[in-house]
């Protein structure tokens, strides 16, 4: 915004010199008056004013909070709830986020997230629901004229929200794709790393979801994670827009006075343990040209006495093209593409006090070395008079802002009744904000800037540093940036069960004609069609197996010709792109795929370093080599149904899969599915249309694992 001013100020001035240059050459000499910046002036900025809001409790303990404002025909509304990702249970890391997402897109028990969708589309308004770390939220938004239809809506999604399967499988599976995708930014990863260094791993704060949470999340938890937080005394509910406060009234009361479904009053947030981890922390990564880092420690609340100077100290180190990290790290050294710095503050817990930036690899430490340098000095001599008015007037300007429209100014109050702050915090905060001098910035820096608490995070390429990051002082420690790859979870296998287990297989193994027949197949051949659900693009493929671990693929695809070989170690692929050796995702894929060729799953049995477990009725579990299939039987015929699996997905996030039996014809005496249906994350993926099986017709491990 000040720049847009002095644009405006100074641009008509220089036009008038330009123009009066060139109509009056004779008056040589005079210069056009151009005035400095610093002698530009600016009137001073106009008090917040807080409207009018009505309050008042429902008799089921809903809060609510109307503000009229006509200046446009829109409604719009929130409800606030006290619950947030803090009350995961440590096993279902997720379970928060996953329920804010399908409270929305499941829909109601009268109708889908998708008819809903429709609806709301077709009269420009929109519903929305998600979980954050501290709150929940339910919000809307309408055209004055359809604020009744679009209100039922939101009513019954708060009130009554289905959860149905088929959205929690989606969330899933959007979910698995965030946790694949979370190392492909650097800038990202230390962020993340740093966050959870500095509170710690062990609790709520410093949590990381993994593929294990997310498998261990059933519809059931979702239900119950709702009905313990969404009820009324738990829920602020703001409205504002054009409407008459005693219409809202009520019909508000009409929507939701019948609901008086109560709970136990939702216990305080977990405290931060405190024990952060303080030294240097390297995460590698090897296909980058720079280093992200961050510096930092915990921070503090808003409700801290000496925030305010800290806000201001922290907008002199790092807030902006004038601050000191700025002209020293970016304008005077030259090695940073970007550098800042804040205190960081939250309303219910400490915040983190972050110093970082991004910069060439080469100069890592030098950058991360300027950086505790300036931390040092502001805590060791005063500030100059012109750095801490133009901080004070940078933070009140930005402060504003926040209270520009009437419905900023309504959810930043209900922010500050949600997290018992008192309503007048504003005028506090903005009268602490003008007092602060030079001499509480320097105070507040000796006081909570810890330089010997530094937790420091690196990511970049270590073999590129100009330095090696143990030039700092500090020992330096390795982070693990691998993601975990999702456990498979079983049944209990005991004597018993595995018995059972052996007793099943082999029923399954008569029914598709003998066990002697189905462990003689030493190689097969398959040639089948595939068509993909969306889309409807088809492939041609020609299987090719020789036991026990050889593995040919050539398929005809509309874009050309390609074929994968494995010896279930190492392997090749040949595509349109060229030639090369399997990447480490599809190595895996194709481990997977030689684990379930069909002869050699249905004789498990006889393969060392398999179990087949019973896991219940009609279901087989069958694990070894790091997988687990589950093989599903009609326990009236032996025959099998199905089987499930988890198999990496796109991007990486694993998809849970699971292939259909059907139209089973004998072969050689063999019985095999001429049709397998292949769902993924509980939607159709593709078909596979089985035209030939060939058993024991003499192929060798030269002629499969022959190049293209």
């Amino acid at each position: 915004m000040t720049r847009r001013f002095l644009l405006a100020a100074v641009l008509p001035l220089w036009l008038a010199g330009a123009g009066e240059a060139q109509t009056a050459p004779a008056r040589a000499g005079r210069q056009p008056a151009i005035p400095s910046h610093t002698q530009l002036r600016f009137p001073p900025l106009k008090p917040i004013q807080i409207p009018p809001v009505e309050q008042y409790t429902l008799p089921n303990g809903m809060k609510v909070y109307l503000l009229e404002d006509h200046e446009l025909p829109l409604v719009s509304g929130t409800a606030l709830v006290r619950t947030g990702n803090l009350f995961d249970p440590p096993e279902k890391v997720g379970l928060a986020t996953m329920t804010g997402m399908v409270l929305r897109t499941g829909g109601t028990q009268a109708r889908t997230g998708d008819e809903i969708d429709v609806q709301l589309e077709n009269i420009a308004a929109a519903v929305e629901s998600d979980i954050g770390e501290t709150s929940g939220r339910v919000s809307f938004s309408a055209l004055k004229e359809n604020t009744d239809e679009v209100m039922g809506v939101f009513r019954d999604l708060l009130t009554a929200p289905e959860f149905r399967q088929e959205k929690i499988d989606l969330a899933k599976n959007e979910l698995r794709s965030s946790i694949a995708r979370r190392n492909d930014s650097p800038s990202g990863i230390a962020s993340r790393e740093f966050a959870n260094l500095v509170y710690g791993r062990d609790n709520p704060y410093g949590w990381t979801m993994e593929y294990e949470h997310l498998g261990r999340i059933q519809r059931d938890d979702l239900v119950a994670f709702y009905r313990r937080y969404f009820f009324p005394a738990n829920i602020m509910l703001a409205v504002y827009g054009d409407f008459s406060t005693a219409e809202m009234k009520a019909r508000i009361e009409k929507l939701f006075g019948g609901w008086s479904y109560q709970q136990p009053a939702v216990p305080p947030f977990p405290k931060v343990p405190g024990k952060p981890e303080p030294g240097v922390f390297l995460g590698e990564k090897p296909d980058v040209t720079q280093t992200f880092f961050e510096v930092g420690h915990l921070g503090g609340t808003f409700r801290d006495k000496d925030y305010p100077a800290l806000e201001v100290m922290g907008d002199i180190l790092g807030g902006g093209f004038r601050s000191r990290l700025f002209q020293r790290v970016r304008t005077q050294m030259g090695i940073a593409y970007s550098i800042s710095a804040y205190w960081g503050a939250n309303y219910g817990h400490p915040g983190l006090f972050r110093a970082g930036g991004s910069t060439n690899s080469a100069s890592t430490a030098a950058a991360i070395r300027a950086v505790r340098e300036e931390i040092e000095r502001i805590r060791s001599a005063p500030v100059s008079a012109e750095e801490l008015k133009a901080a004070k007037d940078s933070v009140l300007n930005s402060f504003v802002f926040n209270f520009d429209t009437k419905s900023k100014t309504l959810n930043r109050l209900l922010r500050y009744e949600y997290f018992g702050y008192p309503r007048d915090f504003i005028f506090q905060y903005q009268k602490a904000i003008e007092g602060v001098t030079g001499e509480d910035v320097l105070r507040v820096a000796k006081e909570h800037l810890k330089p010997e608490r530094l937790t420091i995070v690196a990511v970049g390429n270590p073999k590129d540093f100009g330095q090696p990051l143990s030039s700092l002082g500090l020992p330096v420690n390795k982070l693990d940036l691998t993601i975990p790859e999702p456990r498979q979870e079983s049944a209990q296998a005991d004597t018993a069960s595995l018995e059972r287990g052996r007793q099943l297989l082999q029923r399954v193994q008569q029914a598709l004609g003998g066990a002697e027949r189905l462990a003689g197949i030493r190689d097969l051949t398959t040639v089948s069609e595939l068509t993909m659900a969306r889309g409807g693009m088809k492939a041609r493929n020609t299987n090719r197996w020789v036991a026990p671990e050889h593995l040919r693929q050539d398929s005809q695809l509309p874009f050309g010709k390609m074929a994968v070989y494995s010896d279930g170690k190492t392997g090749w692929i040949v595509s349109p792109q060229g030639a090369g050796p399997l990447p480490p995702p599809l190595m895996q894929q194709v481990r997977g795929e030689l684990f379930r060729i069909y002869p050699r799953l249905m004789t498990s049995d006889r393969i060392p370093g398999r179990t087949v477990n019973h896991a219940g009725p009609g279901l087989l579990e069958i694990s070894g080599e790091g997988m687990t299939v589950k093989l599903y039987v009609d326990e009236k015929t032996g025959m099998p149904v199905k089987e499930a699996y988890s198999s990496p997905g796109m991007g990486g996030a694993p998809s849970q899969v699971e292939e259909i039996y059907g139209e089973f014809r004998e072969v050689d005496g063999v019985k095999a599915p001429f049709r397998i249906t292949v769902m993924q994350n509980g939607q159709k993926f593709a078909e596979a249309n089985i035209s030939e099986y060939k058993f024991n017709s003499g192929l060798t491990v030269e002629e499969v694992s022959k190049r293209p």
